[in-house]
């Protein structure tokens, strides 16, 4: 079991039962899943590129990611229906967990001017941000990195309001303002 984990069954849980003794155990929010999502851009039509990204996104997350296909054809972007147009990973489990404990106590810290991140989450439980840069990782290589290359990550939580979602992440180490 993971120090994360670990720390969510034996601290966590007690104190949100603590704080609200409306609660069961079961009711009690926890992180249910991580999804890592890359926008292609201008990148959609070089093979190498993708390539490159694709192995930039499995050394970071642990895990092959699956391509994100165009579902209809848009003349104005050059877009074809079918066409690869980003890429997305789905972390559950240990892999998640492992990840979270990476993000928060590693690849934050290395943010240039780096304060925190907003407490506004999006009205259904879950928070999600973005990052302009992926080169804030360690997994990465610098020397094999040709551009900079942003990426969305969504902390989805079981958490049914913002605040109890915050809360959550708070108590899991997440770096709020």
């Amino acid at each position: 079991m993971s120090r994360l984990k670990k720390k969510y069954f034996d601290e966590i849980v007690a104190k949100f039962l603590k704080d609200d003794e409306k609660l069961n155990r079961m009711q009690v929010p926890e992180l249910k899943k991580i999804v890592i999502s890359m926008g292609l851009k201008e990148d959609q039509r070089d093979k190498t590129s993708l390539e490159l990204h694709t192995k930039e996104l499995t050394l970071l997350a642990g895990q092959k990611p699956i391509l994100t296909k165009a579902k209809k054809a848009i003349s104005n972007f050059k877009l074809r229906e079918g066409q690869v147009i980003g890429l997305k990973v789905t972390l559950r489990k240990k892999q998640m967990y492992d990840f979270f404990d990476r993000f928060c106590n590693i690849v934050c810290p290395r943010i240039r001017d780096f304060r925190g991140f907003e407490t506004k989450a999006d009205g259904k439980g879950s928070y999600n941000l973005g990052l302009d840069d992926q080169q804030v990782f360690p997994e990465i290589n610098l020397d094999q990195v040709k551009g900079q290359q942003g990426m969305n990550i969504a902390f989805v939580t079981t958490a049914r309001k913002d605040a109890d979602c915050i809360k959550l992440l708070r108590m899991m180490g997440f770096p709020f303002k």
